[in-house]
């Protein structure tokens, strides 16, 4: 019996790790000028083209998993004799995770042995495909689904999330942020910096005139209380800037390496071009 790993594509990995460490990605779906585009594929959609898009006025939406794809998939498992751990992208952010919860519910009653794992990351982008690879290297490593689960248990809460933005339109327009706080987003050279809360919401935490003083700032705030010497930095179109981010990070004495990852076109939807992001994991919970 093994353990089938399955996470969604708002973690930003890519597929070729994917493939090479045996995780599945469940795509969400990007919706842009009437076309639904797929996230996972041969033919998804590609961050450049979506971005590409936005500059010019294009305004997409997300669709999350359905319950019907997480159905085929953890049926399968189970008539293979599989278990399943689904590291899923955050409740708050998407209804995908319930989604996966009315999957398991259904495959249960036809399968009721069937050992079907849900975790609720209230992570997205870099922060939740780091927990997927901490999964992934723990199963290589012959760790127990119950060890495993233990580990993101502990990490996830301590996972420190950041993201400095050119504007808050595309957040607010996605309605992962309210119209009060994204006035800020209007005000010239002003980079908002927010960051996910214990709660898994997106919040507001500076406002920083100038793309370098926000740099600046999220970088501070996302090494105070490091607890782990692994950072993870991920970006929208400006892979200058990205690794500028590491080399500044790998300046820390307790930082020993620095993944970087590009935003997917589920996260960069919402986030918009332009944007830089900062995961590390701290000491204590959020």
């Amino acid at each position: 019996m093994g353990l089938k790993i399955i996470t969604d594509s708002t973690a930003d990995l890519l597929e070729s790790w994917a493939l090479k460490n045996d995780v599945q990605i469940m795509g969400l779906t990007v919706q842009l000028d009437n076309v639904t585009y797929e996230t996972v594929g041969p033919d998804r959609l590609t961050s450049e083209f979506l971005l590409e898009k936005m500059a010019a006025g294009g305004k997409p939406t997300t669709s999350q998993v359905n319950a019907g794809q997480f159905e085929t998939v953890f049926r399968q498992a189970a008539e293979n004799g599989e278990d399943v751990l689904y590291i899923a992208f955050s409740s708050v952010l998407s209804g995908t995770y319930q989604s996966s919860l009315i999957a398991r519910d259904i495959v249960r009653e036809e399968y009721p042995e069937a050992v079907i794992d849900i975790v609720d990351t209230l992570a997205a982008a870099g922060g939740e495909g780091y927990l997927v690879m901490l999964a992934a290297k723990a199963r290589a490593e012959g760790q127990s689904l119950q060890d495993i689960k233990a580990l993101i248990a502990d990490v996830a809460p301590r996972l420190r999330t950041f993201f400095l933005v050119d504007n808050l339109y595309h957040l607010m327009r996605g309605g992962r942020l309210s119209k009060t706080s994204a006035l800020v987003g209007s005000l010239a050279n002003i980079k908002p910096l927010l960051w996910l809360d214990a709660s898994g919401r997106l919040v507001p935490l500076a406002k920083l005139r100038g793309r370098k003083k926000g740099m600046r700032e999220m970088i501070k705030q996302a090494t105070a209380d490091l607890g782990h010497d692994t950072a993870v930095v991920a970006y929208a179109n400006d892979d200058k800037a990205a690794q500028s981010l590491k080399e500044q990070l790998l300046e820390y004495e307790d930082i020993k390496q620095v993944i970087i990852l590009p935003l997917g076109p589920v996260i960069s939807t919402h986030v918009g071009p332009n944007t830089l992001a900062v995961f590390t994991i701290a000491k204590n919970a959020r």
